[in-house]
């Protein structure tokens, strides 16, 4: 008489993204142990699969809007007999724009946690077979994971500045002094910085 004995190992489907995805549970062990007769068909079978799905979606935007104006008045100097000098003051704007975003979503610090052992399922015949016994032991072992980054990142930057100085005059006089107007100037610098490690 032949003694057929199989052990199938349970498929085992662990999804660990908690907790940094760091402990892979579900491993699953079979072993026919004891003692089997002459021309037994031993077989133990481990099917084991490890998924795992990771989503990474990073939106950064940096809106900046500024609109500045400046103007002096105007100077003059009219109707007298010696005039003196008349000048109107500068007009200046300044701007200055700085943003810093850093995103680091560490993928590879995941990837390196990630086992892919499948739970580590082994299966074993330990025990005594008789001749001519079939004797088989299949582990498999199955892992996936599945990473995807979906990077969007946006920069709208909008500077407007006006400046005038007012005008300057120096007329009927008998003796005429000097007319300066002052400076008109605009500045304005950016700088935005972003860095994504995925």
């Amino acid at each position: 008489m032949k003694k057929i004995v199989k052990i199938a190992g349970t498929a085992i489907t662990s999804l660990s993204l908690i907790a940094g995805m760091g402990s892979m549970v579900g491993a699953s062990s079979a072993n026919i142990g004891g003692i089997t007769g002459p021309q037994s068909n031993n077989q133990v079978t481990n099917n084991s699969s490890t998924s795992a799905n990771l989503n990474n979606n990073n939106a950064l935007g940096v809106n900046n809007s500024n609109g500045q104006g400046s103007s002096t008045g105007s100077a003059s100097a009219t109707n007298n007999t010696t005039a003196g000098g008349v000048s109107t003051g500068a007009a200046s704007n300044n701007n200055a724009f700085s943003a810093s975003a850093t995103v680091s979503n560490n993928n590879g610090a995941v990837a390196g946690m990630w086992s892919g052992d499948g739970g580590a399922s082994t299966g074993s015949i330990t025990g005594t077979t008789g001749p001519q016994s079939n004797n088989q032991v299949t582990n498999n072992t199955q892992a996936n994971l599945n990473v995807t980054n979906n990077n969007n990142l946006s920069v709208s930057n909008s500077n407007s500045q006006s400046a005038s100085t007012g005008s300057a005059s120096v007329s009927n006089n008998t003796t005429g002094g000097s007319a300066v107007t002052g400076n008109a100037s605009n500045n304005n610098s950016s700088s935005v910085n972003f860095s994504v490690t995925n």
